[in-house]
């Protein structure tokens, strides 16, 4: 996209703008728009910069203007220095045989002079220029909280608002009026050493703008000109960020505080939550009501650590209500599209009187806007200062944890002053040492909410699974542990660390309990939702599968299997995990959990201490309706 961008002299300072529509800019200083207001007799002087230069260009003169007293007595030719300057670097970039004809079109550096601006120019009348209004305050309330690529602001005003076309002149009056913001999809880091050294080493690569990753990709490009056009592939499922692609996003509000005075027992009164449920969703509710730290550090954050089975989902409904009282709007996020989905009957039936939107890939909800947003990480991209409030569910789970771009949306989506909220049955490492080091406020959930005790696994010794399938027999010991389960009525999840393991170790099953209905599934598996509903149902009775299911998968009665669990790839996290399938239900809330391995490793280790240290919590604050023995 090719980018007008001018200088302008208010009665305080000298500001630097980008156009979409320069008529609008023209309006706004010399005709009955806002700009004349607070100068007294001439109109402002307006200096333009480069009237034809792609959008990154000319929004990293912008980003990088600093107002000089000198610039008032400037003529054109200093002007002119000044911005060979600024883009000397841009041009840089360039091929060598394509820098002299952008240096040449660059050369346009002119003075207005506001004669021949008023004589050529005719103004806005009062009926077109509040028709012109109206169209940016409808823009400004469909961008509010999101940024935007061009293209998803012509399809989100087509939906949301049946305009087609024609935005980008009430865009450019939203931008004078303060309440939007341009940007190029990517843009130049800012330096890391003082003004006036060099910089060493490798150059440094510009930033996408909407997802936080660096961008290394460069190519011709049809759209600025440029032959080198860098564009960020981190993204690029979202749609391409260029450097010369317009992002825009629209200026939210302030963050509002949750209401509630953080009582448990109200908490408990009005959700129907366990003691456990009810202290962790009091203390968080204490995290809300506080006022803002201030600062740069962004939103304040709060984690809850609860176990699997513990009513996650449950305890931060007094949350959502406190934020939603006060006037605000909360954004629920989550791993996959299959618990989005999950989710959002139980927030509909929840909270009846809000709008609940589901956003995951290809959701026909994408462009609306409701109280309540549900949605999968990925979708945080296109969210800017959006919510007071923002849940993260699971952040130990793929693809947010160690996933630096969808950590970068999730936090870009909160308010500035707004509050954070962390779920997870395993934090990752880091944010467990915060919340020791007292860094990270945390409420431990150390029960399930039927009061019973995390069931402890048991290790059983046997040989791997690569061995049993190059003899093709399976160790007694884990037979008779199945035939022992399967005949007391629970359903059996055995994990295994490979896929391709899955089928020779459920063939070698089959042969030693062939009247057993059982299956094996994966990621890669097109049946795998039809095979999870029947072991639901109990037409299947054991399960072979990966870590895959970890995760998002409740059966009433079921045990667990952990072959292999001596693998680099169950840490104690996915053994945690995995071991939580069992026991959940108040029928059957002593499920067994068995690490069956060549041998005894830190992770199973960890795992095991860590289950231990829950239930010892939970006893000592008579959570457990049973002793611990």
């Amino acid at each position: 996209m090719q980018m007008i961008v001018y200088a302008v002299r208010t009665p305080d300072t000298w500001r630097c703008y980008l156009s979409l529509d320069m008529r609008v800019d023209l309006q706004w200083w010399y005709g009955d728009g806002e700009g004349r207001k607070g100068f007294s007799g001439r109109p402002p002087r307006i200096v333009i910069l480069a009237s034809s230069i792609p959008l990154g260009w000319a929004a990293s003169i912008r980003d990088t203007f600093r107002p000089l007293q000198e610039m008032d007595q400037w003529d054109a030719g200093e002007w002119q220095c000044y911005v060979d300057k600024q883009i000397a670097s841009c041009v840089s970039e360039e091929p060598e045989r394509n820098q002299a004809r952008w240096r040449a079109v660059t050369q346009d550096v002119h003075v207005l002079d506001e004669r021949a601006v008023l004589s050529g120019w005719t103004p806005s009348g009062r009926e077109e220029w509040a028709g012109l209004m109206r169209q940016a305050e409808q823009l400004i309330c469909a961008i509010e909280g999101r940024a935007l690529l061009a293209g998803e602001v012509e399809a989100l005003l087509a939906e949301a608002a049946g305009v087609t076309g024609g935005w980008r002149s009430a865009a450019q009056l939203g931008v004078l009026l303060g309440r939007l913001r341009m940007e190029a999809g990517l843009a130049e880091p800012a330096p890391r050493v003082p003004p006036g050294r060099l910089r060493r080493g490798r150059a440094m690569a510009p930033r996408c703008r909407r997802c936080g990753s660096e961008a290394r990709s460069r190519t011709a490009c049809a759209a600025c000109g440029s032959a080198a056009c860098a564009y960020c592939e981190a993204c690029l499922a979202m749609g391409r960020s260029r450097a010369c692609t317009l992002l825009l996003h629209g200026a939210a509000g302030p963050a509002v505080r949750g209401t509630a005075g953080g009582s448990p027992t109200a908490a408990l009164g009005r959700w129907g939550l366990s003691a456990a449920q009810s202290a962790a969703a009091g203390a968080a509710l204490r995290f809300l009501a506080e006022p803002p730290a201030g600062g740069s550090a962004g939103p304040a954050r709060f984690l809850i650590w609860a176990v699997t089975g513990a009513g996650k989902t449950e305890m931060i409904f007094p949350l959502l209500q406190a934020v939603l009282d006060a006037g605000g709007r909360v954004l629920v996020a989550a791993p996959r599209r299959d618990v989005v989905l999950e989710l959002a009957p139980r927030l509909s039936k929840a909270f009846p009187d809000e709008q609940v939107i589901t956003l995951y890939g290809g959701s026909p909800e994408r462009w609306k806007r409701g109280s309540i947003t549900l949605a999968t990480t990925h979708q945080l991209l296109r969210f800017r200062e959006a919510f007071d409030l923002v849940v993260i569910d699971e952040i130990d789970a793929f693809p947010y944890h160690n996933d630096p771009m969808l950590a970068y949306a999730a936090r870009n989506a909160c308010k500035k002053e707004g509050k954070y909220i962390y779920l997870s049955a395993t934090p990752p490492a880091p944010l467990q040492r915060e919340a020791a080091r007292g860094q990270l406020p945390h409420a431990k959930v150390p029960a399930r909410f039927h009061g019973h005790p995390l069931p402890v696994p048991r290790k059983l010794k046997i040989f791997p699974v690569h061995r049993c399938l190059q003899q093709r027999r399976l160790p007694v010991p884990l037979v008779r542990s199945l035939r022992a389960s399967l005949s007391r009525g629970a359903q059996v999840f055995l994990f295994v660390s490979r896929i391709r393991h899955i089928a020779p170790f459920l063939e070698l099953l089959q042969q030693a309990m062939p009247d057993m209905p059982m299956e094996g599934t994966s990621s890669v598996d097109p049946a795998r939702a039809d095979k999870v509903m029947a072991f639901r149902h109990r037409e299947i009775r054991l399960l072979v599968t990966t870590t895959i299911l970890e995760r998002g998968v409740t059966v009433p009665k079921s045990d667990v299997y952990i072959v292999d669990a001596n693998s680099d790839l169950f840490d104690e996290a996915a053994l945690i995990q995995m071991a939580g399938r069992a026991g959940r239900s108040k029928d059957d809330p002593a499920g067994r959990v068995v690490f069956a391995a060549p041998q005894w490793t830190r992770s199973q280790s960890q795992a095991v201490r860590q289950i231990k240290q829950m239930n010892r919590i939970a006893g000592k604050g008579g959570y457990l309706r049973i002793e611990l023995t």
